[in-house]
């Protein structure tokens, strides 16, 4: 088991920028502006803190050096399939910027402060969007990234890592999924298309009743709107043209007079 840890101890050493190095017969060692060393003297913390920047002595051979790099690390969390409040399973990924602030507390609190903060990042995202329905999740990223970032710091601290930022990349949807909110969007573009044009009907017929009153109040105002249609079908080059009669000259004929007194 301890073999085991050792080796993913290794691993992760490699891939992060943490350097373990053993000086057999340095007298002296450096570290860059960014850089602290931890020294252990016979296995035990030298007082004093981590060595650095800079030139700094050592024993050959009894001292050993851990080097942690104190610039900002950027890691993304693996996407994390998670069930919302509301039932609805989504795939959520983020990105996570972090900083070791305390290197002795990174080294002598935790085996491994990088590999503990990625899967401390995992495990927060799906315990604080699994408590959130699927709408609050796509309004409130911001928000919900903001109290990630809180959390993870506060259980972070101890281990001298201070978690700078946190962004939710991207919230994936079941394919069932999104074609139901897509035909409900539909619907409700649907139904308020609808309601805008009823409302212009109905703005219309009020326009087209206050017409008919205004002209009602004066027989001459209809003949000139006939003749202001005449005008309007006459700008369009038509071939035919079709004259309205008034009714009052209907009425004015013999035939007319004849028929009604009958």
């Amino acid at each position: 088991m301890a073999e085991e840890i050792t080796k993913q101890q290794r691993t992760s050493l490699i891939e992060n920028p943490t350097e373990v190095q053993e000086h057999q017969n340095d007298i002296c060692s450096r570290v860059q502006e960014y850089e602290r060393a931890v020294i252990f003297r016979l296995g035990r913390n030298l007082s004093g803190g981590a060595k650095g920047p800079g030139l700094f002595f050592v024993l050959p051979c009894i001292d050993e050096i851990t080097t942690i790099d104190l610039r900002t690390v950027t890691f993304d969390v693996p996407p994390q399939e998670i069930l919302t409040k509301d039932s609805v399973t989504i795939t959520v990924d983020a990105v996570v910027y972090y900083r070791i602030f305390d290197p002795v507390r990174s080294v002598n609190k935790v085996a491994n402060a990088q590999y503990s903060t990625r899967l401390l990042a995992a495990t927060s995202l799906r315990n604080i969007l699994g408590t959130k329905t699927l709408q609050e999740i796509l309004v409130d990223k911001e928000s919900l990234a903001l109290r990630m970032q809180n959390m993870l710091d506060l259980a972070t601290d101890d281990w001298g890592v201070k978690v700078e930022r946190i962004e939710l990349k991207d919230v994936r949807l079941p394919v069932e999924m999104q074609r139901a909110m897509a035909t409900e969007a539909e619907a409700t573009r649907d139904a308020r298309a609808k309601l805008v044009a009823a409302e212009g009907e109905q703005k219309a017929s009020v326009a087209l009743k206050e017409a008919a009153d205004t002209i009602n109040k004066n027989p001459v105002a209809l003949q000139l709107r006939y003749l202001q249609t005449l005008t309007d079908i006459a700008a369009e080059k038509n071939s035919t043209i079709v004259f309205p009669i008034p009714i009052e000259l209907l009425r004015s004929l013999p035939g007319a007079v004849n028929q009604k007194s009958n």
